[in-house]
């Protein structure tokens, strides 16, 4: 549909709807599949499967301007549209849960009855408030960049720069997870990346510490966004893992929608500077990262040493 799109209403409902609806069930369905296979190493599982994502993000930027400059934008995205085709056969073919379906009947229910358990209301507050700030970075640092001066070939590798980083974000923090514990490690990342917001981001005005900034909010972000699901799976019986998953990020993902074009406003309330989006960034995270720390207190108290 994207690659025949001629007016604006076409891109929103291809994009917007269609490809968004799409990818839910692309996420969700094998995240809760794979839960159901490890136990020990269940974060790692986890990391590695949703690193593929921060490896279509470092190609598919560079491919996708290519493939625009030599073949035009409607093969560009067909030509996309025919890769996703071939690797969604391979696993559509491979992924199994190993536990059956539920027999009962499905209640709406289950959706809701989560949110009465502490812990559960809490962490989804907490992918609420991290989600609300944690892709402002992805969508406005090329073009911060250009404003700053970057020249706009290196400004347009930046994103894919912050995928390259978010790879080994996904993976090492998530070993780190089965290890000390998903909590104690998604809160440490988060707090993280909420500091390098405002210390790197806020007052770069060159390509050093824009490049810099890149690469270790990349890294922090690769963690945050990739181990919520395995924090899910700590606090849940593993046969609800899906219901449980979607009751969570059909909140958090409000913060996804609304987080961008808050910034944007902000950024025009600014007349097209960048430093009030920045600090929503760095905030909303760093009060994120608060949430989960109630939550983990709410699991196991004040116990700094635990693994949770």
């Amino acid at each position: 549909m994207t690659s025949i799109s001629k007016e604006y209403y076409q891109i929103l409902l291809s994009q917007s709807i269609c490809s968004a609806t799409g990818c839910s069930f692309l996420f969700y369905a094998p995240i809760a599949a794979l839960g159901t296979w490890f136990r020990v190493h269940r974060a790692l599982a986890f990391g590695i499967v949703t690193a593929g994502s921060s490896l279509g993000g470092v190609v598919l930027p560079i491919m996708v301007d290519r493939l625009v400059v030599r073949v035009g934008f409607g093969w560009a995205m067909r030509s996309t549209a025919f890769l996703f085709l071939g690797l969604l056969v391979i696993g559509n073919l491979t992924i199994k849960s190993r536990l059956p379906p539920p027999r009962k009947k499905f209640s709406m229910m289950e959706f809701v009855t989560p949110f009465a358990e502490r812990p559960f209301l809490l962490l989804t507050a907490a992918a609420f408030m991290i989600y609300l700030g944690a892709f402002l970075p992805f969508t406005f640092i090329i073009v911060q960049a250009k404003t700053e001066g970057m020249s706009t070939g290196l400004a347009d590798y930046l994103v894919s720069i912050m995928n390259a980083a978010s790879t080994f974000g996904r993976i090492l923090p998530a070993h780190l997870g089965d290890r000390y514990g998903v909590f104690n490690v998604m809160i440490l990342l988060t707090v993280f990346g909420g500091i390098v917001t405002l210390a790197i981001w806020l007052p770069a005005g060159s390509n050093a510490p824009l490049i810099v900034y890149g690469a270790l909010y990349g890294f922090a972000s690769g963690c945050f966004l990739s181990i919520v699901p395995a924090m899910v799976a700590s606090i849940s019986d593993i046969r609800k893992l899906g219901t449980r998953t979607g009751s969570l990020y059909a909140v958090a993902s409000i913060g996804v929608l609304i987080g961008s074009p808050i910034g944007g406003a902000i950024v025009n309330d600014q007349a097209g500077h960048f430093s009030g989006t920045i600090v929503f960034c760095g905030v909303s995270l760093l009060l994120g990262s608060a949430l989960a720390i109630m939550s983990r207190h709410a699991l196991v108290g004040f116990g700094l040493k635990k693994k949770v």
